[in-house]
């Protein structure tokens, strides 16, 4: 883990993917502890990292969640991400249950259709001015 101390949960997203953003949006509304951070596979670190993590930036094909307990990857990153956010979306941890190798199939699924079903952006959405805090570049 990067030892920038301003974070200590950093999420890798695809900044030019319209439902990665609205993923990255629906942390911001729902993370009351205002914990993770986020940072573009786009950008030069957030390409060195997805690359630690054993991923190609050029073909982003999953989000990567860097905490202090260590990454997550897929549907492990979906599913820590909502245990993180707490409160009603705790209850979404009993998906853990099914077997990672399962729970990768549909997400490997959506994610190498994002584009086709979701759309693309030109270039990454600059952030709110009250959330721009919360990006890593």
């Amino acid at each position: 883990m990067p030892t920038d101390s301003a974070w200590t949960h950093l999420l890798l997203f695809d900044g030019v993917c319209n439902l990665c953003d609205n993923s990255v949006q629906w942390v911001l509304a729902h993370d009351h502890r205002g914990i993770v951070h986020f940072c573009s596979i786009q950008s030069e670190l957030g390409s060195k990292l997805y690359r630690e993590h054993g991923f190609d930036p050029a073909e982003p094909h999953s989000m990567v969640l860097i905490t202090p307990e260590g990454s997550f990857a897929k549907s492990d990153a979906a599913l820590q991400l909502a245990a993180l956010m707490g409160g009603r979306l705790a209850w979404l941890a009993i998906f853990k249950i099914v077997p990672r190798p399962l729970r990768d199939l549909g997400y490997t699924f959506v994610a190498k259709n994002r584009y086709r079903f979701f759309g693309k952006k030109e270039q990454c959405l600059l952030p709110r001015p009250e959330w721009k805090a919360r990006f890593v570049s």
